[in-house]
This record gives C-alpha cells, structure tokens and sequence, in this order.
C-alpha cells in the first residue's frame, strides 16, 4: 500500500520545535527559531523544550503530552524534533496517532527519532530524516539545512555522491526507510517495525564499536532485514571506536560483508547521518538510486 505524504509547507504556516528525547533550551534553539523564521515559518516551542528531567527534555509524561498537543492541534502543520539523544522509544506506545492520520504533518529528525520515522512508516505516513534545530547553525551543513528547507516545501530534490570502492552497481527503486542502525535494531519486532523488502535502506550511526556495528548487521541479516532489499545506502559511521585488539576491519567493510550475500545496489559514503553533510531523505517517498562507475544518484520519482 503506498505511504501518505502530508501536505507541504507554504510561507506562514506553523510549526513546532519539541524535544522527544534529550533537553534544548530556549537559549539554545534561538539561532533555529531565527532560521525558521526566515523561512516565513511561524515557529510554536513546545513545553518540552524548555524543560528538564535528568538528560531528558521533561519526565516521560511531559514529553509525550507535549508530542501529543503538537500532533493533535490542526494549526501546527510540522513537528521539529530540537534534538535526538535518547528518550523516544519510552514515549512511542503512548502516543495516539488517530488524530493525525485524518490531518497528516510533517515529523522530522535524526538519530533517536529514527523511532519517530520508523514508527510514522509503519502506519503508513511519510515523515522526514533530516538536521534537527541544535544542528542549523553547525558549521558546514548549510547545504543540509537547505535539503530539509526544500523537502519540507515540497521542492525538488537530487543527490549525487562521488564514487567510492565498495560501490556495487545497479539501479534501484522503491521506497526509502532507515536511519540509525542501533534504533533500527531495537525496534525489530515492536509496533515501530519496518518491513523493508522492495524498499531503499539508508544506515548511519555515531560512537558505535566496530564489533557493535558487525553483531547488529548480524541482527538486521538474520532477521531478514537485508533479505530482498531493492538498495542500499550506507551514510556516515562518525567516531567508529575499537578494542585493544583491532576489530580489523571499517564500518563500510563489514557492511560491505554483509551487503555481499544479496544483491541489490549499494552506494557508500552517501551524506546522511552525524556529520555536517547531513542531507534530508523522505522516508517512505518512492526514490530511485542509481550506482555506476561515475558515483550514486538518487532522485524521488
């Protein structure tokens, strides 16, 4: 069944920064809220922003009432998540989305939010993977910030990435899922589940040992996560830490392993994740990936 993509952003629509996860103060989302604001967005702060409890962005309660009046008021017409972290997956089942599946609006984020995108798929909904507010004033992703901008207003969008030695050619279509692979593995087998045969997977994640990194690719192969994929995109693997003993081998080289029992495409090196270059992928919206000697493309269609 094919997903359902909200309505596009238009100048002087609102939208709502809130904070799912980790803690962002106002202080902090400034810069953001003047971004946005430039953009000839109305920009509402959640009560979560500007709240703490421990790491998290307000207790668990807070959190998901925040979320929830977000999702549920018909005038907010996007949700920003301030920032990622941790904290999503202890809010995810308590929120209704009944509401929301009659107003559909766009939910964007990276890293724990993952949780959010994988969640808003499984019932059918796009949602986008992108720089979160903390991020929009970080050195070098002003063209990331630009991709979120132009996904959020509906404009046209093409990536092309430059060649890289694991590349496997081909051409691919289908729609995109992914994200954060440490999320993606915790959500196997609950209500946030993908299913991700016929579609485009993207991978990334930060901090991870390299063994870590292998035993979760284990995971995603095992339960037929790589089985029947139509392509893949393997992002940044930012600070990748190892053991005493070298682990042996680069994040790309053990996805590589396992990518190699398949086939289907496979473009490394493509800009998403925990670095600057962060480009803005519309989960669930149809794409097609093109790997060839001159590098990767991807185009939605």
């Amino acid at each position: 069944m094919p997903t359902t993509a909200p309505p596009f952003l238009r100048p002087h629509d609102q939208v709502a920064i809130v904070c799912p996860a980790r803690s962002a103060s106002h202080q902090e989302l400034a810069a953001a809220v003047a971004v946005l604001e430039s953009w000839q967005l109305r920009v509402v702060l959640g009560e979560s922003t500007n709240s703490t409890h421990h790491q998290f962005g307000g207790d668990d309660g807070l959190r998901r009432r925040d979320f929830q009046q977000q999702l549920d008021n018909p005038e907010i017409r996007a949700i920003l998540s301030a920032r990622g972290g941790y904290g999503t997956t202890r809010i995810i089942d308590q929120i209704d989305f009944s509401s929301f599946a009659k107003n559909p609006k766009w939910v964007a984020g990276f890293s724990d939010i993952t949780t959010l995108n994988c969640h808003l798929l499984a019932l059918g909904h796009q949602s986008i993977h992108g720089v979160m507010p903390l991020l929009f004033e970080q050195s070098g992703g002003e063209e990331s910030l630009e991709s979120l901008r132009r996904a959020l207003f509906g404009e046209q969008v093409r990536y092309e990435v430059a060649p890289h030695s694991l590349n496997r050619f081909g051409t691919a279509t289908g729609e995109l899922v992914g994200g954060n692979l440490s999320l993606l593995q915790t959500l196997t087998g609950t209500r946030s589940d993908v299913a991700t045969a016929g579609r485009i997977l993207f991978l990334e994640d930060i901090d991870e040992y390299l063994y870590a990194i292998d035993r979760m690719m284990v995971h995603l192969d095992r339960t037929g996560k790589l089985q029947n994929l139509s392509g893949l995109l393997v992002g940044h693997f930012t600070n990748p830490q190892d053991n005493t003993i070298p682990y042996g081998q680069t994040p790309n080289e053990i996805i590589q392993h396992y990518a190699a029992k398949h086939d289907f495409p496979v473009a490394h090196g493509f800009p998403v994740g925990h670095e600057p270059q962060n480009m803005a992928l519309i989960c669930g919206r149809p794409a097609r990936l093109t790997v060839d000697a001159a590098g990767a493309r991807l185009a939605y269609v």
